[in-house]
Order: C-alpha cells, then structure tokens, then sequence
C-alpha cells in the first residue's frame, strides 16, 4: 500500500511575486492555524470506491496518522466520501484523545446511497445530515474548517451556505470554505457568510488555478489548499505506465486515471528526475517545492 496522496500544499508556483505568495501563505497560516503541509485523508480510506489508493488496515492508517502528527504534521483533511466514512472515522479514533492539537478539514456535497452509488448534491437538508455525521464519525463538537466539496448547478450555493453559517454560530464549524470552484460562486457564497479558504487541484501539470483564481483570491484574502499535488502518485516516481493497480485502488476504475492519457507526463518526467537526483532532491520535493 503507497500513499500517493497525503500531500497537501498552500504554496504558490514561482510564477507569482512574493506579495501574493506571502499574502496567500500568510492568511493560510494566521486563518487556519495550519502548517503549509496537510495530510490527504483519501488514501487511508481503504475502499477504492470510496476514492481510496488500495486497501489499508485501520492500525496501519491511525499509525500513519499518528506518525504525522509526530513529524509536525497538523491539518488533516478528509471527507464523509474518503472510504464511505471510513477516513473521517480513523481520523477521529486516531486524535480522540488530543483533538485540540490537530486542525480537522472536512466536507459536504458528495454522498451515498445503499448500493453506494454515488450522488453529488448541496441540497441544504443533505448538508446538515452530512455535517453531523462528519461530527458523529469524527468524534468531535467542532470541525475547523468544513468546506462544500464541489459546485452543485442544480442548487444556488447560498442555500448550503445558510446552514454552514448557522453552524458555525453555533460552535459546531470554525471557518468555511469552498472547493473545485472560481469567482462566481465565491461571491454568492460571500453574500452569505466569510468564505476563509478554497481547495482546488493544482500541480506542476495543472497549474491554471494560479492564473485564474489567485488574483481574487489575494484580493479578498482568502487563503488556497491544493489537492492533487502528486497528481496521484505521478510525481512519486512511484507510478508510471507500466504500473497496475488492484481493484481496491480508485485509479483501477476511476474514469479521470482511465480515461486520462498519461504518456505524455512520463516522458517529460523521465528527463526531469536525472536532474532533480543529482542537485540532491526527491520528486515529492519538487512536486511540493
């Protein structure tokens, strides 16, 4: 079992000038409390159909926790989708006794059904049978920062926002964010409550986030999460084309890995490692650099 995606990441590419690098960074840190690194909760899920990375036993997954944790690691983020609720659940057995020591990410929109198919929904009814699930799982009173997981057309974004802000008045979330969306929604979502941070994907081949949100996002200071900073274990040097994946890994099925013409990344990075290993430095240094 790999861990492909425990990285997250708040730092900005070098195309941006250290005013926005340290704007961003800076109310990242000061927001949230968290250290510029997290950790991805999708790939101690355990169940490939709940978007995990191959099967994982509970004592490996809160180990691994732990051990983070023990390396400075505070932010962990994860989601009720992360393992049908597996993730949230060891996260929350894992810092049960010292919640006050971790910042917790979670999140609402993408749900389940019996079959577990599934469903991807803001209805505000599911937001708050989400949220207090996540509480239940989690074992916890608060979430520091509870986020809606992706855009919903179906459902004006202020209507979950209502009660995501009614939540944290009452103690049960501690900021709000926003995630895999731009400027449209963030500024209904902002008619309703402060919006403190948004996640998106972002990595050295998908860098368009950097253009298109970080000028608005320095501008109303609101600090930035990436996922996919490995791009699923491709800037691991641990997969490439030749690699396969059991039936419990979500990149044996999922249509974004399967779908997704890969080659072209391989190629490119085959000539960038030599030159990363010989100044000294892993690939995962300079996927996160």
């Amino acid at each position: 079992m790999e861990i492909t995606e425990c990285v997250m990441t708040s730092q900005l590419t070098r195309e941006n000038t250290e005013t926005e690098r340290s704007s961003i960074m800076g109310k990242l840190l000061e927001n949230l409390g968290s250290l510029p690194l997290g950790f991805g909760g999708a790939a101690i899920s355990g169940e490939g159909g709940g978007y995990g990375f191959g099967k994982i036993s509970e004592d490996h997954a809160i180990g691994l926790l732990k051990e983070a944790k023990d390396r400075g690691v505070k932010l962990f983020d994860t989601a009720p989708i992360y393992g049908f609720g597996m993730s949230e659940q060891r996260i929350g057995k894992a810092f049960q006794k010292n919640r006050d020591e971790v910042f917790i990410v979670s999140k609402s929109g993408v749900t389940w059904h019996e079959n577990k198919r599934v469903d991807m929904t803001n209805d505000p009814l599911v937001t708050q049978k989400m949220l207090e699930q996540s509480l239940r799982d989690l074992q916890t009173d608060y979430i520091d920062l509870y986020m809606i997981h992706w855009p919903d057309e179906r459902v004006d974004i202020r209507r979950p926002m209502e009660v995501l802000s009614k939540a944290k008045d009452q103690g049960k979330i501690k900021h709000i964010g926003l995630c895999n969306t731009f400027e449209e929604d963030l500024d209904k979502a902002m008619e309703v409550d402060r919006i403190e941070a948004i996640q998106c994907q972002m990595n050295l081949f998908e860098p368009e986030v950097v253009e298109r949100l970080f000028p608005y996002l320095n501008k109303h200071e609101i600090s930035f999460m990436s996922w996919g900073t490995l791009d699923k274990g491709i800037l691991t040097k641990r997969v490439d084309e030749k690699r396969t994946f059991d039936k419990d890994d979500c990149r044996s099925w999922a249509p974004w890995w399967k779908q997704m013409d890969n080659k072209p990344k391989f190629e490119k990075l085959k000539k960038i490692w030599p030159l990363i290993e010989e100044h000294g430095h892993s690939p995962v240094e300079l996927a996160i650099g």
